[in-house]
């Protein structure tokens, strides 16, 4: 499992989620297994632990546990896969919302521009649609706003407007033949980090993160039981905007909601007023920690 995906923030994550030894957990995103095995690991045999991956690559590292249920899908559908085992309240849920390492290092799955091969970076083989789907295919509008709202980077105008010029001439399919292409809209000594933003803008696409976060942290607390706690790592600021924004507001889009005698609608109090980030130490063992970032909250 470690070969597969070093869990980050381990321990603070876990411990986050006060387990109740008899109690139900989700690991929505079980990836290695990491996270799974600790949550296991604090459970008694009366304990219950759910997993979700829609990567078929992460079930081959499925526990030989009873108290394991793997499923096989999007942790979009939450509520839905609970239903199916009967359960209508867990008592804390896990989501690490980084791409694995497993993801990144096979050059097949095309999630890193080092590694060359197709640009696929689908998180899961049942879609149809890849990265290079996107860029010969989707309109300038939508690219220019993929590359506006999911990466950092000052020519996003110049970039698209040579994308779509490109194109038409020579569909894109090649990783390294792309990053060839983005050499020059590169800043001059910060071009790996221009490649890495342009990168996890098109990932972002291509599997519906935003939305399936969205999806999720919705869902989240209408499943937890009260006292029940939730624990997020994510990577990406959007990501992280959307889960202070359900902790802070009661919904992921931050808008105040009240009821008609003036009360926020909140369901969610949280447990870590500041971010939690892995120590140096962390980082220095795993550099893929070092976006990272942790928040707690509990349903009231």
């Amino acid at each position: 499992m470690s070969e597969y995906h070093v869990p980050v923030l381990l321990n603070e994550s876990v411990d986050g989620l006060n387990i109740n030894p008899d109690g139900i957990y989700v690991d929505a995103t079980f990836g290695g297994g990491g996270h799974s095995s600790e949550i296991l690991s604090r459970l008694s045999a009366k304990g219950t632990l759910i997993a979700i991956d829609r990567d078929s690559d992460a079930h081959n590292n499925k526990i030989d546990d009873s108290r394991l249920k793997l499923v096989f899908g999007n942790y979009r559908y939450l509520r839905n896969y609970l239903d199916y085992y009967g359960i209508e309240k867990v008592d804390g849920i896990l989501a690490d919302l980084g791409v694995s390492s497993h993801q990144f290092d096979v050059a097949e799955r095309g999630f890193s521009f080092r590694m060359g091969g197709k640009l696929d970076m689908r998180m899961s083989e049942q879609s149809s649609r890849t990265a290079a789907d996107v860029l010969n295919g989707a309109s300038e509008d939508d690219l220019f706003r993929i590359f506006r709202n999911y990466c950092d980077v000052q020519n996003v105008g110049r970039l698209v407007k040579s994308i779509v010029a490109r194109r038409e001439s020579e569909p894109f399919g090649e990783i390294d033949d792309f990053v060839n292409f983005l050499e020059q809209f590169a800043p001059k000594n910060r071009e790996i980090k221009y490649y890495a933003q342009i990168f996890q803008a098109l990932r972002i696409e291509v599997n519906d993160e935003i939305a399936s976060l969205g999806d999720f942290l919705t869902a989240a607390p209408q499943v937890l039981a009260r006292g029940g706690r939730l624990s997020v790592i994510s990577y990406h600021s959007m990501e992280d905007r959307l889960v202070k924004n359900l902790i802070r507001t009661g919904n992921v889009d931050g808008e105040d909601e009240r009821d008609v005698f003036g009360r926020a609608n909140l369901s969610l109090k949280p447990i870590n007023k500041q971010v939690v980030v892995p120590s140096d130490e962390e980082v220095e063992r795993n550099p893929r920690a070092k976006s990272a970032k942790l928040r707690i909250s509990e349903k009231m």
